[in-house]
């Protein structure tokens, strides 16, 4: 393979470890706001809630089916109504509190340093394409140390659309140059990021750690980040 093919790389849950950045933000969040004393029983019932509602809410997002402004608050008003608190003005305050603490938490998915310096070494053009929103992104590249390695971090406000649809990954190549055909997807949703890519032509790689199962016949696909060395 030659070093100049582009690689895009999912950001959430690929390479920023967005369940450990969350747990940590929204744990900051309960306590500050005290949801225990508001009728929330305990931490761990909410967080199994809220990441049951939080990933529902992103998949309407990705269909197109609700809006940013929408989701940024639904997916904590419906979290708290299992806990029978009808609350719109705390609905509020926690997507506030959130977003300001989230994006400056810096744990990354292991590998993720030793993987980039490798492909950096290597001489390939990265780029960063996310479904995530366009003010929190940037935050999260600089504050965890990613941001040296890449050269565009593209979102999808950016582009118009949201992965899977077909202009987000066109789009992209086109905006960094690169030939679709050549260039390369990494990311850890299947219907997002990996089937995607595949419908455009790009070289899908399902980053897989939990090993789901699926019926689809991938290009590749990998459990950890190093897998990346012995394909690129």
């Amino acid at each position: 393979m030659t070093a100049r093919q582009h690689l895009f790389f999912d950001l959430d849950h690929t390479l920023w470890d967005f369940e450990t950045n969350s747990r940590i933000a929204l744990k900051e969040v309960f306590e500050t706001l005290n949801l225990q004393g508001k009728g929330v029983t305990s931490f761990d019932e909410f967080i199994a809630i809220y990441e049951k509602e939080n990933e529902r809410a992103w998949r309407l997002y990705r269909n197109g089916e609700m809006k940013k402004e929408v989701l940024r608050t639904i997916r904590f008003g419906n979290s708290l109504a299992k806990f029978d608190i009808q609350d719109e003005s705390l609905n509020e305050e926690m997507a506030s509190e959130y977003l300001e603490r989230s994006p400056y938490k810096t744990a990354l998915v292991p590998g993720t340093m030793e993987l980039l310096d490798y492909l950096k070494t290597k001489g390939y053009p990265l780029h960063i394409l996310t479904n995530g929103f366009e003010e929190v992104q940037g935050i999260k590249m600089k504050e965890s140390g990613l941001s040296p390695f890449f050269d565009h971090v593209i979102t999808s406000e950016f582009i118009g659309v949201r992965k899977p649809h077909p202009k987000a990954f066109l789009g992209s190549a086109s905006h960094v140059g690169a030939d679709v055909t050549k260039a390369f997807m990494i990311g850890d949703n299947l219907e997002a990021d990996v089937l995607g890519a595949k419908n455009v032509g790009m070289s899908e790689v399902y980053f897989n750690p939990s090993s789901e199962k699926h019926d689809h016949d991938l290009k590749f696909e990998i459990q950890s980040l190093l897998e990346l060395k012995t394909i690129l």
